[in-house]
């Protein structure tokens, strides 16, 4: 007697990580099918956008970090839409594709791109559509979006702190391979060797991932690296007023982050938030999509 076909009903579910590990190579650079592309007017300049999903659906925000950029989140796009939710992902002030926006552009101009520079242009992004949106923030991008959010709370339905800078002050100093090293160069001056570094691949990222870093590199603006990193070494402390404003946080690492697990347990404590951690290293989105669109869909609808 030959067997039954197996009942869809009956198979075991593929779970969120066996979908991670199964990932392909990427091509980096092509946006999912449906993916709307357009620009924000922010005070730095026009900061470039896409987006995704359902016009009407609630809104979510993903920011990327230094030397990243609204790509990082392509893997995640079409999960989030496929809940319902309308995504978006922008580049940040003299990063890939918004490398023209820069203090040059403030009123007045300024020489640096500074802390407010960067908060004011999240403001605009969040009030550019409906809010309160959910709020991704991605290595020091969570730092301004964590800012953000002690400061303005209406505007975010909840925040995520994904690979995010867990200590104040010298941030730089967690660091698993330079933070020793960050004492003795001033943060301006680190940022062409971190480029350097990205462009020869010392991470060690998959193929298809280290071409798109080396040509996103063409357009990104050295000197907002270095500040950035010069920014990294005074980060606010905004864990208690982010407490108190009651908002809905979670914060995300993975085991092999360049900061240690039990610095990101700290700061989730802290903040009196949940701490997901992830069996991949900085970029969860990158690496482990389904895994981080799975918990960040129950951490949203929760």
């Amino acid at each position: 007697m030959s067997a039954l076909p197996e009942d869809d009903a009956t198979k075991p579910a593929v779970t969120a990580r066996q979908l991670d590990e199964a990932l392909a190579a990427t091509d980096w650079a092509l946006l999912p099918v449906g993916v709307e592309k357009d620009s924000v007017a922010a005070p730095s300049g026009l900061l470039s956008r896409i987006s995704l999903g359902p016009i009407g659906g609630d809104r979510v925000v993903l920011v990327p970090g230094m030397t990243g950029s609204k790509e990082d989140f392509i893997l995640m796009l079409p999960l989030l839409a496929a809940a319902g939710y309308r995504v978006e992902a922008y580049d940040m002030a003299g990063q890939y594709e918004s490398s023209a926006a820069g203090p040059e552009n403030l009123a007045p101009p300024q020489l640096r791109y500074t802390y407010k520079l960067f908060e004011d242009d999240l403001v605009a992004v969040l009030e550019d559509g409906a809010t309160p949106a959910h709020v991704l923030g991605y290595s020091f991008a969570g730092t301004i979006a964590g800012t953000v959010a002690s400061l303005r709370p209406e505007l975010f339905a909840s925040l995520t702190l994904m690979s995010a800078p867990p200590l104040s002050g010298q941030a730089l100093r967690g660091f698993k391979r330079i933070g020793t090293l960050s004492y003795a160069v001033p943060g301006r001056r680190l940022g062409r060797p971190f480029i350097t570094a990205l462009r020869l691949n010392v991470h060690r990222a998959p193929a298809d991932r280290a071409q798109f870093v080396r040509a996103r590199f063409e357009l990104t603006r050295p000197s907002s690296v270095g500040d950035i990193l010069d920014l990294m070494k005074r980060t606010p402390d905004f864990a208690e007023r982010l407490r108190a404003t009651n908002l809905p946080v979670l914060v995300v690492t993975g085991t092999g982050d360049v900061w240690q697990a039990t610095s990101h347990l700290a700061f989730a404590e802290r903040l009196g938030a949940n701490l997901l951690v992830l069996p991949t290293g900085h970029s969860p989105c990158e690496t482990a999509p389904h895994q981080l669109a799975e918990a960040m869909l129950e951490f949203m609808q929760s």
